[in-house]
């Protein structure tokens, strides 16, 4: 009655206002009745990629410092940087006139003590037999005058005097004899003399072994087949020992070595495949795998060393401790359900690997519980729990049991990738990731 009241006493002109009024009051109504729009993704088999990426350097098998173990002046430098060069090949002349001498004046000993000893088991042994052979004639005859000149004397045909002189001649000639005879036995191979003269010999030869040695250090070498990296030497320079003049990478196969976030290890394993891109050669992408892990962890840093070895022969570009950038798969699954980490409600459980979703059912948000696989940054491969085309809300905040409206999202790229920080970040993670269209 009053609404009819208060509408007869309204002007003809202004009634249109009341189902303008009436029509903002149900519209406002619907507004606020009406379910929320969600934003959703609907689950799809496809291909889940976990990788790591991080930053390596190239680096041979072996790096040798080459220097003198003489203090000496260059003569010549015989190599370049960049230079390959092959084992026992010259790189290094040092002045060598003195050392030369050296050696020309141990030789010189050297065959004088030979001839020596050769002199003593030729020519000396024939005398010193000579000798012994007079000695023993002259005591024989000794002997004879002494008794001769024994009768002599009991006969009275000679005084006591000449007897006396007699047997002094007896002993000068013994003992003229016994040292005739140690002469001979000197002169045996097992002789005093010839020991001697061997231990002569062997000194000398020694000597002129280390001269040789100390000649042939001035010139320095290449241990190995390798390629010079840096050459801090040029003639006239006075070099000592301990000073590295050259340094050397060994040939052999070419590693990449990464320092690795220790949050990683667990995903790393001996073996995986890799793909190795270098930031100045961005298109030109390498195959390579896991060769060892370290089994220690710097504690400074927390990361540990991985070896990557390259799957083909190494480029020319590649140059000793160049950045790469590197990713390694550390899993794959074809054809997996996939649901990104967005839409979980709660952490994977550490104990089963399970989580919660939220799906729309008839119109409302339904909690599901799901076990979970292999995860990446992004996304989660699903074992159980859900099917190929549920719908997925992705809105957090929502009630269980909430009418709610979806709104499908496109869904991210199904190959996730993990990316690790090595030491050298920067460029090289933009080289790998623009190369293979991340």
């Amino acid at each position: 009655m009053h609404f009819q009241s208060w509408l007869s006493r309204l002007p003809r002109q202004r009634r249109w206002v009341i189902p303008l009024l009436l029509a903002l009051l149900a519209a406002l109504l619907w507004w606020t009745t009406r379910a929320p729009l969600v934003d959703s993704v609907t689950v799809q088999a496809g291909n889940l990629v976990r990788s790591v990426q991080f930053s390596a350097r190239v680096a041979t098998l072996a790096r040798v410092d080459v220097g003198s173990t003489l203090t000496a002046r260059v003569a010549q430098v015989l190599v370049r940087e960049g230079a390959q060069v092959h084992a026992g090949e010259a790189l290094v002349q040092l002045e060598s006139d003195e050392l030369l001498a050296a050696l020309h004046q141990a030789q010189a000993t050297q065959t004088q003590a030979l001839a020596r000893l050769q002199g003593l088991r030729s020519t000396g042994r024939v005398q010193t037999h000579a000798a012994l052979a007079q000695a023993q004639a002259t005591l024989q005859a000794a002997k004879a005058d002494v008794a001769r000149t024994q009768q002599l004397v009991s006969q009275g045909f000679l005084s006591p005097a000449r007897l006396d002189e007699a047997q002094r001649a007896l002993g000068v000639a013994q003992a003229v004899q016994d040292g005739a005879a140690a002469q001979v036995q000197a002169n045996l191979d097992a002789g005093t003399d010839i020991t001697q003269a061997q231990a002569q010999l062997t000194l000398a030869q020694a000597a002129s072994q280390a001269a040789q040695a100390r000649l042939s250090q001035t010139v320095l070498r290449a241990p190995a087949d390798a390629r010079v990296l840096a050459r801090s030497v040029e003639p006239g320079q006075i070099v000592q020992p301990g000073r590295a003049l050259l340094s050397l990478a060994l040939a052999g196969p070419t590693q990449l070595k990464a320092q690795v976030d220790e949050r990683f290890l667990a995903q790393l394993a001996v073996g995986q495949p890799a793909t190795v891109v270098a930031d100045a050669f961005a298109d030109q992408r390498l195959g390579a795998q896991v060769a060892f892990i370290a089994p220690a962890v710097d504690a400074q840093r927390g990361a540990v060393e991985v070896t990557l070895t390259l799957t083909q022969s190494a480029p020319a570009f590649l140059r000793e401790d160049m950045t790469l950038s590197v990713e390694v798969e550390t899993a794959r699954r074809d054809h997996a359900l996939t649901v990104p980490l967005a839409a979980l409600r709660t952490s994977p459980d550490a104990t089963d690997n399970t989580a919660q979703v939220l799906v729309a059912l008839d119109g409302r948000a339904q909690l599901q519980r799901v076990r979970l696989g292999v995860r990446s940054l992004q996304a989660a491969e699903v074992l159980e729990g859900l099917q190929a085309g549920d719908v997925l809300l992705l809105k957090p905040g929502l009630r269980v049991g909430q009418k709610v409206r979806v709104r499908e999202v496109s869904a991210s790229n199904p190959t996730h990738t993990a990316q690790a920080k090595g030491t050298q970040g920067g460029a090289a993670g933009a080289a790998i990731t623009n190369t293979m269209g991340r």
